[in-house]
């Protein structure tokens, strides 16, 4: 028999889960879209049949233990989601309560960079790491902040959003409602505004320049790039430089030991570790210049679900 704890990671499109075990491997998975039902109730309800279904297929006698939840705008203190943008729910949605009583098991639950920052200690590259942060580079930018050992949560749960540090006042329109965050510059839409931004004001060739807003992505620009394309090029030194400023700042507050990047845009590689790691050892203060690595995620395409399963996980090493 193997002991699985389930990581599920709710996204504005899929919900998916994986029946994770002590080492990190996988015993089933599944995914079902997150927005089809139209009480949150039904989407539980769904969510859960599949799950016993997964776990009761599954080639291995399989234990369940626990389940990790990460979803956006999730609470670690209270078990439930608030007032998440991006989902058709509104108000607080009691997720951790109504999963325990149907699956019988500890359930707990975070936001999906926390999860991935757990992830990180428990299955990647901050193994025997107290103080660290992970960086999710990818609609938007998130960030997992562990200090002394323990996620950071603050008196609400919300703390540590790092991606909503103001960078510019009066700046560009965030979803927050505010102006000047820094993941309006720093993520896969941020790298979007900035090319056509650029675009403006600059008269020459560019591969990028016939592409149509809402169908650039982040990789087009980096690929880019990567073929010579002087604008793309100017993208990813501006979006690098914009972010290593805000990590020399953020160091001066928590002084990780490391900063790992994951994401859609951390797989543009030295395009854009290159400029932050410039940037950071810039702008930051004497005590912590070249004391700070800046490395890639270690938990691959299965970090949301490694993570958010290492919230049972971590309760056991």
């Amino acid at each position: 028999m193997a002991d699985i704890a389930v990581g599920i990671d709710i996204g504005g499109t899929n919900t998916f889960f994986s029946c994770i075990d002590a080492n990190g491997k996988s015993w089933g998975n599944g995914n079902l879209p997150t927005q089809d039902q139209e009480r949150f109730e039904d989407f539980l309800n769904d969510l859960c049949n599949l799950m016993d279904k997964t776990i009761e297929d599954s080639s291995e006698d399989l234990n369940l233990i626990g389940i990790g939840i990460g979803a956006p705008n999730g609470n670690f203190h209270t078990g439930t989601i608030e007032n998440a943008a991006n989902l058709r729910w509104k108000g607080l949605l009691e997720i951790s309560r109504l999963v325990k009583e149907r699956m019988n098991v500890p359930v707990k639950l975070t936001n999906d960079a926390n999860a991935a920052a757990l992830g990180e200690r428990i299955f990647g590259g901050a193994k025997n790491m107290a103080d660290y942060m992970v960086i999710t580079l990818g609609t938007g930018l998130g960030s997992g902040i562990v200090v002394n050992g323990d996620l950071l949560y603050g008196h609400d749960g919300f703390a540590g959003e790092v991606g909503h540090i103001i960078v510019r006042p009066e700046g560009r329109e965030c979803g927050c409602g505010r102006r000047g965050c820094l993941e309006t510059y720093v993520s896969a839409t941020g790298v979007k505004r900035t090319v056509y931004k650029m675009l403006a004001k600059h008269l020459g060739d560019s591969s990028l320049r016939e592409i149509p807003f809402n169908k650039l992505t982040a990789k087009m620009v980096a690929d880019a790039a990567n073929d010579g394309d002087l604008l793309a090029m100017e993208v990813f030194a501006y979006t690098g430089k914009m972010l290593g400023e805000a990590l020399a700042n953020v160091a001066s507050v928590t002084s990780p030991k490391a900063i790992f990047f994951f994401g859609g845009l951390a797989k543009a590689g030295e395009l854009i570790f290159e400029p932050v790691r410039e940037a950071m050892e810039k702008n930051l203060l004497f005590l912590y210049k070249n004391k700070i690595s800046l490395l890639p995620s270690e938990l691959g395409d299965d970090a949301a679900v490694l993570g958010a399963s290492a919230l049972i996980w971590n309760d056991q090493v």
